[in-house]
């Protein structure tokens, strides 16, 4: 069949006539592809075949690059040419060799090509200019240069705004956007009906008080802003330690330039950008940049310093690269707007009060406002002109509508932020010149509320200078003398050579030669003891410190309470120094040094004898610390709940007390026993206890940057009289904010209560619109300018503090604001329905001559009621008021200005001049209020 079918269709094709020989070889051929494991075996799949070597030479060509690429990569860190980098023109004329743009990309980017391209620290310190051990030249010139092509340590604050944009902000006030519409209307109405100028005078009388609050709360605002810039600059004044021409110094930070040399250690602020010169366990907490909580690890293998951060644990030198609008921290507060000041919590209490009788007058406004406009079409119903509408009558509807908007604008007690603010504002800028500089605002008024102080003791309460006076060596006390080395012919000479290297070796401090020659010793006041100490033994630091290498260094920690260093021996060998808290060394121990210099076993007999040593020293207000070494090859937190509140009523004193200690005391007096605590410290370690009170005060010359920036209120000379200073001004500020409030709500109910039922009754109201303007300055601006400001007396501390609990407005206040609310309305009201016949008033001007009156007398009875707030309690309200010249400045402004309105500015205010007789009796009346007011003081309550 196949035959057939091949013959069918190749029978045209020729035979090869193949030979015999070939004819084999392709039999033997099939025999092969016949066979189905030969088949199978030898058969290959092209396609994946053909992908597996492309893929191959895909892998080739990955790794032939990625191998390129790395050597490439060495071959830059290595052996990169300095042609690569070229310096800028103006950078080598001033004689460095590295531009700021590079020194910034090399920090901020963390780019350790870069880095180890220009050579590492000591290649960029080069290029600088500058040494890692000597720091700067302090040459005037070169500092010169080296600020103009690196700039300075200053960040770009944005601009105190302009006066003119507090006047546009006070414009913004609703209420007077309102009456100035009416302003407006009653001019284009009253020039149209009466005519230039006569029409014109109630409208520009409106126009004149709106301009009149403008400018006064301009200039207020204006005066505050420029107040608390100041005072920002003032917080932000830091300095470092710093060595320029190989002397360690104190310096600002605002001087620090790109070659620095700055020495960093626990609590501190990175004040620039850098890098890692030498030092050790340096954890630097980098949260206010990256928000990230867990704290960096900075060393030779991660150099890298940003500003803005802060160190947590170690020490180091750093080597400044970038300074100001260079750094990280520079560019990031370029990019932020600048935020309003956060409300004080008095602030944010008295807006709700301030919000809730702005609703009450705009209840009676509303009322007011129908009531008056009911009496009106009433009149003209009997009249019988109802459906006649003329000029008069719209000047007299917008009247009306003025009288009511007014009154919104009176009974809206407006002045009470400003109070606090300005109270604040002049108990900040006295502080200041107190030696205390308050960080933020609320931390006065929270003062004025403590209950409990808790202080710590080192550098508090004490003078932050420690000389060592006893001290027991080899089972041995001695009295101690820095003066002579006495002490060391007594001890022997191995325990002397161990004691030496342990102070000189394991010690956060440092002994250098100052600018005149003289050894002077860097350190806190502990370390400094602990130097002169070693020093009157006759050590040398320097030989000391050459003569053994540290391996490892463990700077004190407030949680460990102790201090290590691994040494290496000169002949070879490791020893561990550590020196701490007496009773965890002591416990940590199990040898010590016989009188003889030998070691032997810390038996039950020598540890009863150390711990009585050490309770002795203790006993006698001594601060205690024991050293010990080794040859290398119950506590308060532990408390229950429980025995916590049992235990803390009871605390005066509380011991070595760690930061958690601190922090859970601080936290259970606050929360548990509702007191309003303040804390003071100074150390890292009383962070977390500042920020937990609600009231921090730190040291401003012995507090580290940690605990200043937890803190509130900063001290700046150290002194623990100052916090009593700050308790002073901080009850005076709740004290006058109280008076403030006590006058100002006084005003509020009268002037409601008047034009409210005199509307009512008589369909008409006394006060008119630029009247109540002139009360409400009175009342709101000049009242808080005048009470806002009074100086504290010694009778403040004697009075007992508010508390968490207490009310602001309290029972006294509500006292003499009802006493004299009911005089002065009863006042008004006498002259209302008695002062035409009193005063034998008749003819065509007795309503203006009365409601002159009425508003004079009631602006001195505001007068008068002002000195009275003085005092809430007590009833000579004069003592002392000689001393507040803004008080008597401000009563006198007040009545000059009065009497200005009255007599002479008639036509805009609706008033006419008074005879002599009634001048005598306004004055009376508000007078009278005085006695009333020492009478109320006596009705107890």
């Amino acid at each position: 069949m196949l035959e057939s079918f091949l013959n069918e269709n190749f029978g045209g094709v020729k035979p090869k006539n193949t030979s015999e020989e070939a004819l084999q070889r392709w039999r033997k051929l099939c025999s092969v592809v016949k066979n189905p494991k030969r088949r199978f075996r030898f058969t290959a799949n092209l396609y994946k075949r053909s992908v597996a070597n492309a893929m191959r030479r895909d892998n080739q060509e990955k790794l032939r690059v990625a191998v390129l690429v790395s050597k490439a990569a060495f071959q830059f860190i290595q052996g990169a040419q300095l042609s690569d980098y070229k310096v800028p023109e103006e950078v080598k004329a001033a004689g460095f060799q590295i531009c700021g743009d590079e020194l910034g990309s090399i920090v901020e980017g963390h780019d350790v090509k870069k880095f180890r391209y220009h050579g590492g620290v000591n290649g960029i310190a080069e290029k600088l200019s500058a040494s890692t051990t000597e720091g700067l030249s302090s040459d005037i010139e070169l500092l010169n240069k080296r600020q103009q092509i690196y700039g300075i340590n200053k960040f770009t604050e944005s601009e105190v705004k302009s006066f003119w944009v507090f006047v546009w902000e006070a414009l913004q006030d609703m209420t007077l956007m309102i009456l100035g519409v009416c302003a407006f209307v009653s001019l284009i109405v009253g020039i149209a009906t009466e005519g230039w100028p006569k029409g014109a005078h109630d409208g520009l009388g409106i126009v004149a008080s709106i301009l009149l609050v403008v400018f006064v709360t301009a200039t207020s605002d204006y005066r505050q802003s420029l107040q608390f810039k100041d005072l920002d600059k003032e917080k932000k004044k830091i300095s470092m330690q710093v060595t320029r021409n190989g002397y360690r110094q104190k310096m600002s930070i605002y001087e620090l330039l790109p070659g620095d040399i700055v020495h960093l250690c626990i609590g501190d602020q990175v004040p620039a950008d850098g890098l890692f010169v030498s030092g050790f366990s340096v954890l630097i907490d980098e949260s206010s940049l990256t928000g990230e909580s867990e704290p960096v690890m900075v060393s030779s293998e991660n150099p890298f310093l940003l500003s803005g951060t802060k160190v947590q644990d170690g020490s180091c030198k750093m080597l400044v690269t970038s300074v100001g609008m260079r750094t990280q921290w520079g560019k990031l507060m370029a990019t932020l707007s600048e935020g309003g000041d956060d409300e004080t919590p008095l602030q944010v209490k008295l807006n709700g009060v301030a919000t809730i009788i702005g609703k009450i007058g705009l209840f009676f406004a509303v009322v007011t406002f129908a009531v008056l406009v009911q009496g009106l079409v009433s009149q003209k119903l009997q009249q019988g002109s109802l459906s006649s509408w003329t000029g008069d009558d719209a000047l007299e509807m917008l009247e009306f509508f003025a009288v009511a908007v007014t009154i919104v604008v009176v009974a809206v007690p407006e002045g009470l932020p400003l109070a606090v603010t300005l109270s604040l504002a002049f108990a900040m800028k006295k502080m200041m010149n107190d030696k205390a500089l308050v960080r933020h605002l609320a931390a006065c008024e929270t003062m004025g509320s403590a209950t409990t102080i808790c202080s710590d003791k080192t550098g508090t309460l004490t003078t932050n200078h420690m000389t060592v006076v006893k001290t027991c060596i080899c089972m041995n006390s001695k009295e101690v003398s820095n003066k002579d080395s006495g002490l060391c012919s007594e001890l022997p000479e191995a325990a002397v050579k161990l004691l030496l290297q342990s102070i000189f070796n394991n010690t956060g401090g440092e002994v250098v030669v100052n600018k005149h020659g003289i050894h002077e010793i860097l350190g806190t006041p502990t370390e400094t003891a602990i130097l002169e100490f070693g020093l009157s033994l006759g050590g040398d630091f320097q030989g000391e410190r050459q003569a053994c290498k540290l391996v490892k260094v463990e700077p004190f920690n407030s949680t460990k309470k102790k201090m290590s260093v691994v040494v290496e021996l000169p002949g070879g060998g490791l020893r561990a120094h550590c020196k701490g808290a007496s009773e965890i060394i002591l416990a940590a121990c199990d040898k010590v040094l016989n009188a003889n210099g030998e070691v032997v076993p810390l038996d039950e007999e020598s540890t009863n004898h150390l711990k009585a040593t050490i309770n002795q020293f203790a006993s006698e207000a001594l601060r205690t610390l024991c050293l010990a070494y080794m040859e290398l090859g119950p506590d308060f937190r532990e408390k229950s709940q429980e025995e916590l509140l049992e235990l803390i009523p009871k605390i005066q004193v509380m011991a070595r007390s760690s930061p958690l200690d601190k922090h859970t005391l601080v936290k259970h007096l606050r929360t548990t026993f509702g007191e309003v605590v303040a804390v003071t410290g100074d150390g890292t370690n009383d962070a977390p206890a500042l920020h937990e009170a609600d009231i921090g005060l730190a040291m401003g010359i012995a507090g580290t940057e940690v605990a200043k920036e937890s803190a509130d209120v900063i001290i700046l000379d150290d002194n623990f009289s100052t916090i009593v200073t700050v308790a002073k001004w901080g009850r005076s500020v709740y004290i006058n904010i109280q008076k403030f409030v006590q006058f100002q709500l006084t005003v509020n109910v009268v002037a409601l209560i008047v034009n409210f039922t005199s509307a009512c009754l008589t369909g008409t109201a006394p006060l008119t619109a630029v009247q109540l303007l002139w009360v409400n300055m009175i009342m709101d601006t000049l009242g808080a300018l005048a009470l806002a400001t009074e100086p504290p007396n010694d009778d403040l501390m004697k009075r007992s503090p508010v508390g968490r609990k207490g009310n602001f407005i309290s029972n006294v206040m509500w006292r003499n604001i009802l006493g004299q609310s009911l005089y002065q309305f009863m006042v008004i009201w006498f002259l209302q329905s008695r002062g035409k016949s009193i005063f034998l008033l008749d003819g065509p001007d007795t309503d203006l001559v009365l409601n002159t009156l009425i508003f004079n007398s009631f602006v001195f009875c505001q007068v008068f009621n002002e000195i009275n707030s003085r005092e809430m309690e007590k009833i000579n309200v004069f003592k002392g008021i000689l001393d507040n010249y803004v008080f008597v400045g401000v009563i006198s402004a007040t009545v000059f200005f009065q009497i200005i309105i009255v007599e002479y500015l008639g036509t805009f205010a609706n008033t006419t001049p008074l005879s002599l007789t009634q001048w005598f009796f306004c004055l009376f009346v508000g007078f009278l209020g005085m006695p009333i007011a020492a009478r109320l003081k006596k009705i107890p309550v």
